[in-house]
């Protein structure tokens, strides 16, 4: 942990004295010229299911997210987000500020998505399916409080690197958290030529009593309208409290133009996702969460394919009607979550 720790003092300190190097050498900032504003958006998600074999269905507002983001000055940025409708609650999201000193660096603090995999890095509005994969909304974590630092250079095509230390307090559990534990999170992003993307990443977290960290692998190229997208995401439990998680998304789209009517693009896409047994990390005892209890499954081993439509009324990403069909394959013996059954999704995403 020692070692870890001064790493990133060292790391911090060198990215550091690189951006002052930089800055001495007289290279243009364009942020320099940046004004105050503020930015007001909001993702509005309805959908539709259809749950083939049992034959319920249900209408559901999914996210009915509002942000406001700008610039205070050229190196003073700031964001906050509130879903409205998160699966029925109201949830705080993004609550932070990030500081700019020089376009190839930024320190963010506060409350925001931890810089991990691909998949569950995604906003709700520009997620290519209608309900996320495995890797995003189960194994892999997403939001946290903390610190990071990000750093971009050039070696013939950029490389984005983020890094950062984080309570492992969830989103809700502030006030009266303290810890001894460290928990961090590391991404490295290769934007190559041509649309190609290498995403390498790993975190650890400690949600309960036992040590767990992740390990994920992504590329996917993204030109012509074609995204062909692959990731991998292993889960380990420290002192063998549960069996390792392996989890797995793949992906194809292609964005057709259409050139008269309303809707200016149809989208095709296929997907398919895998998770062995895992668990959230947290003890359980008679069903419920209990510190002399052990890790049970939380969600177990499954694959899924998913085939579809997304139909662009605007631009991709801005206002889509997804169409999509979710076929489950269950392990002997697994069961499955009342939400988590072969359906029919019909979607309504709105980004403004």
């Amino acid at each position: 942990m020692k070692t870890f720790i001064t790493t990133v003092l060292l790391c911090l300190a060198a990215t550091t004295a690189m951006a002052q190097q930089t800055a001495q050498k007289g290279e243009p900032e364009a942020k320099a010229k940046a004004k105050a504003s503020i930015n007001v958006h909001g993702t509005i998600r309805s959908k539709y299911e259809l749950q083939t074999e049992e034959g319920e269905h249900r209408f559901e507002v999914r996210n009915a997210r509002v942000s406001i983001d700008g610039v205070l000055s050229p190196i003073i940025y700031y964001k906050a987000e509130i879903d409205l409708c998160d699966e029925g609650k109201i949830k705080m999201l993004d609550a932070y500020t990030r500081l700019k000193p020089w376009q190839t660096m930024q320190f963010t603090i506060g409350q925001m998505r931890v810089p991990f995999t691909i998949d569950a890095h995604r906003s709700p509005h520009q997620q290519y399916f209608a309900n996320r994969s495995f890797i995003a909304k189960q194994v892999g974590n997403v939001r946290d409080v903390g610190a990071a630092l990000g750093y971009t250079f050039n070696v013939g095509f950029p490389i984005v690197l983020e890094a950062g230390l984080f309570n492992g307090s969830g989103l809700t559990n502030q006030k009266d958290f303290w810890t001894k534990n460290v928990n961090f999170s590391a991404k490295a992003q290769l934007l190559m030529p041509h649309g190609f993307n290498l995403t390498l990443s790993t975190q650890k977290i400690k949600p309960d009593a036992t040590d767990i960290m992740m390990y994920d692998a992504g590329a996917y190229w993204h030109q012509k309208g074609w995204h062909i997208e692959a990731e991998y995401l292993y889960k380990h439990y420290a002192d063998d409290a549960f069996k390792a998680v392996h989890a797995f998304n793949s992906f194809v789209s292609y964005d057709i133009k259409v050139r008269k009517g309303l809707i200016r693009y149809v989208t095709p896409l296929v997907r398919y996702d895998y998770m062995s047994d895992h668990s959230d990390g947290t003890r359980y005892a008679d069903g419920k969460a209990n510190t002399e209890g052990k890790l049970i499954v939380n969600d177990y081993q499954r694959s899924r394919l998913t085939g579809g439509v997304t139909l662009s009324l605007k631009k991709p990403f801005v206002s889509d009607i997804r169409l999509n069909y979710e076929k489950y394959f269950y392990r002997d013996g697994g069961i499955a979550h009342r939400s988590e059954r072969d359906k029919i999704v019909v979607e309504f995403m709105t980004r403004f």
